[in-house]
């Protein structure tokens, strides 16, 4: 049986974001967990477009906030498939900040965040995703980073499960 495999392409994810005065916290900008929320979803629409089936978050590796985000603002959120394990697939979803004015269109970039999510099947268990065909040096690179973040990862689950004797008897 042939291998089922997708490109970064047919998985990628674009959502419009109109950033209203409810999100803001009391500093005036943002709420970070709310951006997270809209990350999140945009992470999973990838990991489902990319998948065919029903997946989970697993972990957000990384969020960097660079620059406030206001009210008003209109944020361009993007998600694209970079790595893709056995069932684990992590995601790249960046956010920018869309400036619009009489003579052009500027995107700041607000945020870069990498989550991780898990291809499940009908049980709730993991299953296989597709592979991914990689079609570019960026791509590539990408792939590369990713693997070197799952292995990050993976020693520092090991270390944490050496320090407590074990998984926690909760999770």
């Amino acid at each position: 049986m042939q291998e089922i495999t997708k490109t970064v392409a047919q998985s990628k994810v674009q959502q419009l974001q109109v950033v209203m005065p409810g999100h803001i916290n009391t500093l005036g900008n943002l709420f970070g967990g709310q951006l997270l929320y809209w990350i999140d979803l945009v992470a999973g629409l990838v990991a489902f477009r990319h998948a065919g089936s029903h997946c989970t978050t697993a972990s957000f590796d990384r969020a960097d906030f660079l620059r406030p985000v206001y009210a008003k603002d209109v944020l361009v959120i993007e998600g694209r498939m970079v790595y893709v394990g056995n069932s684990s697939m992590e995601i790249r979803v960046d956010t920018w900040i869309e400036r619009v004015d009489a003579v052009e269109r500027v995107c700041e970039l607000a945020n870069r965040a990498y989550v991780t999510y898990v291809s499940i099947d009908e049980m709730g268990r993991p299953r296989r995703a597709p592979r991914l065909d990689l079609v570019s040096d960026e791509e590539w690179a990408e792939w590369r980073a990713g693997k070197e973040r799952k292995k990050a990862r993976e020693e520092l689950r090991a270390k944490r499960s050496d320090i407590s004797g074990g998984p926690s008897k909760f999770f």
